[in-house]
């Protein structure tokens, strides 16, 4: 992995591409780029037969240029850094901070690419991507860009482990609310990856995390508990609570559809001038229309019943979720 720090200082971890990738992507555009310059030059030569010899020649020297210079560049400029050849192999040119190239970028790749990659046949730009710690030839020096992978082998995601069966639903009272999402994050990176540390490495790691975690939620690890155990429940009691609050919102919104739905059925149109569209027994002061009653001393004060006794939950509401933040969008564990 290739740590990249971006403006907003936030570390990106890529994963640079090898030498023998990066050959390969190269090959299949310079295909691609010989065989249209082929067909180019076939058919300016035989549409310019008649010119004169310095004529052809540069013209020759422009198709070489627009070709086999331009067309890379344009191709990368408007593909943010995906020829086709990358495409293929799965890899992308980016900034030294992990963002899209743009013209600027490409066109410094392409002009010192002309000489370290068609004029030398490569050789240039092998010595140097193996002398780079990053795999980077001239052009990506200079440019200030670095070709990565862009599709990882799924073997080597990490999913977040779940924790011991006794110990699941054991932190329902636990107040998550001050837990900032920073820490949250850092939890589930050490979780997917902590089969991949080195055993000392992984153990002081969890014993870090899980002092922070009972720091911000006041209640430190139980007895006997390990620390990686003890974050694999926390994090799925949140998870747990996501969901929770989730489903929540989804039948308060539904009731509160039927509902809406339930009044509006009720009323009704007027049939004649002079009457609104609230129904005929408006007109007669009827006890549940909307019209003026025929003797104001009659009318009753009645309560405005829901029928269908639901109501929006608070997150409040339910004991076990007294976290209020954001939602960290972990997936659930597997």
């Amino acid at each position: 992995m290739s740590e990249l720090v971006t403006g907003e200082a936030v570390a990106l971890e890529l994963r640079p591409a090898k030498l023998p990738s990066r050959a390969l992507a190269v090959l299949i555009d310079l295909v691609l780029a010989v065989t249209a310059y082929i067909v180019v030059t076939i058919v300016l030569v035989a549409s310019t037969s008649s010119m004169d010899e310095a004529a052809q020649i540069a013209l020759s020297i422009a198709v070489f240029l627009l070709v086999l210079v331009g067309g890379p560049i344009a191709v990368e400029t408007l593909s943010h850094g995906r020829s086709l050849g990358k495409l293929a192999c799965g890899l992308r040119v980016v900034r030294d901070d992990g963002g899209p190239i743009r013209f600027r970028h490409a066109l410094v790749r392409g002009a010192i690419g002309t000489v370290e990659i068609l004029m030398t046949f490569g050789v240039v730009a092998c010595i140097a991507s193996l002398v780079s710690a990053r795999g980077r030839r001239l052009g990506d020096v200079f440019a200030g860009t670095l070709v990565v992978r862009e599709r990882v082998p799924t073997a080597q995601m990490g999913f977040v482990p779940p924790p011991p069966p006794w110990l699941s639903g054991r932190f329902s009272e636990l107040d998550l609310s001050a837990v900032p999402d920073g820490l949250w994050l850092a939890i589930r990176q050490y979780l997917t990856r902590m089969q991949q540390l080195d055993p000392q490495v992984g153990w002081a790691m969890a014993e870090r995390l899980a002092s922070d975690l009972a720091a911000h939620t006041g209640a430190p690890a139980p007895q006997g508990v390990p620390s990686a155990a003890y974050l694999a429940a926390v994090v799925q009691e949140r998870q747990a609570r996501e969901i929770r609050r989730s489903s929540v919102a989804r039948a308060a919104t539904a009731a509160g559809a039927a509902t809406d739905t339930g009044t509006g059925l009720g009323t009704g149109s007027g049939t004649g001038p002079g009457t609104s569209s609230i129904g005929a027994g408006a007109a007669h002061g009827a006890p549940g229309s909307f019209g003026p009653p025929a003797d104001p001393r009659s009318v009753t004060p009645r309560l405005s019943v829901d029928v269908t006794g639901a109501r929006p939950a608070a997150p409040h509401d339910d004991p076990g979720r007294s976290d209020r933040g954001s939602g960290t969008g972990f997936a659930p564990p597997a």
